[in-house]
């Protein structure tokens, strides 16, 4: 059965989300964007239209709805824009590419994107509103958390736990068994050998945490 989908957000990750919903025709056609940027509306992005503000997600009651916003420097983006969406779960889609590869067994949370390429190797559950960009690798035993991003190439070894709304940046490497905390930052490139504390922004190899500017 296909549904309708409006995404929420009108930028990049949106873009790349259009890109999964359009590779699984038999799920998913796209209703339209929705964006709290009053310039943006009436625009279209790579065809669809941005209809006007994220809340008229309450309008359109029979479309799915997925929240395409992701920024290291608000690590919590999404989760602020779902909790005052305030929607149900089961108003949510989760996009699977068809080029993603995951093992029997794996539970994927509502609202969730996995990109092309992304692999999940064993059973486990990956949280709600999860984006895992291109070519992102979870193995064995690991916790993603909800809100979780993970851009290009992002890799987990295993037993790595990933807490709510933390951002893994591209080509990160997390060696086995570490902590990401929630709302952390994790720097394009690192690789992380130590648990990263809720809400720090680690960088480098090996990473360390970023000393904030002087005021």
């Amino acid at each position: 059965m296909t549904r309708q989908l409006l995404l929420v957000g009108a930028g990049g990750l949106a873009r790349e989300t259009l890109a999964v919903a359009r590779a699984l025709p038999e799920r998913f056609e796209p209703l339209g964007m929705l964006d709290d940027d009053p310039a943006r509306h009436g625009s279209e992005v790579d065809g669809v239209p941005v209809l006007g503000p994220s809340e008229l997600v309450h309008e359109h009651t029979d479309a799915l709805v997925v929240v395409c916003v992701a920024s290291p420097a608000r690590p919590d983006g999404r989760a602020k824009v779902v909790r005052r969406l305030g929607l149900d779960a089961d108003r949510y889609a989760t996009l699977v590419h068809p080029l993603a590869a995951l093992a029997p067994g794996v539970e994927v949370g509502e609202g969730t994107v996995l990109m092309a390429g992304a692999v999940v190797t064993a059973p486990q559950r990956v949280g709600a509103h999860v984006v895992a960009m291109p070519h992102v690798l979870f193995t064995h035993d690991d916790a993603v958390g909800d809100f979780v991003t993970c851009a290009g190439r992002a890799t987990l070894a295993g037993g790595v736990t990933v807490a709510e709304a933390a951002y893994l940046g591209a080509g990160s490497l997390v060696r086995q068994g570490v902590h990401i905390g929630a709302r952390a930052v994790v720097g394009m490139g690192a690789v992380v050998l130590a648990d990263v504390p809720a809400e720090q922004t680690w960088a480098g190899v090996p990473a360390r945490p970023l000393r904030k500017s002087a005021p």
